[in-house]
């Protein structure tokens, strides 16, 4: 099976990562896609995060019944922070007949080089990159395991929302309507 892995805080997952994982799932030979929350990403502060569980909760809510993507907890149990090369090599070990596929923004291609080990990411890995706009690609576009995509994207982000949840306004629409439900009720991001 080939599984896309879209790695993020989701730190509140927001229509605009069910758009991409729905594309990915959708328009490209993968048979499947992980949205892998990630505990703790090494490029972002720990504090500012929510609980683990309950993001992974709201990552469950917002896919719903597609059948064709699914949530990861894999990272909780590897060691913090999260380097893609460890995940990817536990995956490999865990799951050897599966080839895993990594899903990034165009945002993070261009600073790709900067991670840690990210020439045997390339080595034995394939990368989608959804493409947005105002972020420069890098040579690593050219590579032979990018494939480059132009998924719809919206100008959401997850800080957008806390803020919006921190000055008491409305995130109808920004969330899922299950999603929204269980961030008003559980009190998180307060």
């Amino acid at each position: 099976m080939k599984i896309g892995l879209f790695f993020g805080s989701f730190n509140p997952v927001h229509v605009g990562h069910m758009i991409i994982a729905n594309f990915m799932a959708q328009h490209t030979p993968l048979d499947k896609v992980w949205m892998v929350v990630s505990p703790q990403n090494p490029h972002k502060k720990r504090a500012s995060l929510a609980n683990d569980y309950d993001r992974l909760h709201l990552v469950n809510l917002a896919i719903g019944d597609n059948t064709k993507i699914q949530s990861s907890n894999i990272e909780f149990s590897l060691s913090k922070p999260s380097y893609t090369i460890d995940t990817l090599t536990y995956l490999k070990e865990k799951y050897p007949h599966h080839e895993f596929v990594l899903i990034m923004g165009g945002d993070n291609l261009g600073t790709f080089h900067k991670w840690k080990n990210y020439e045997e990411i390339l080595k034995h890995h394939e990368i989608y990159v959804y493409r947005r706009p105002d972020y420069e690609l890098g040579d690593l576009q050219h590579h032979e395991k990018v494939s480059l995509f132009d998924a719809p994207l919206m100008q959401i982000s997850s800080s957008y929302i806390r803020k919006q949840l921190k000055d008491k306004a409305s995130i109808k629409y920004l969330v899922l309507e299950e999603v929204e439900e269980y961030i008003m009720s559980s009190g998180m991001y307060k």
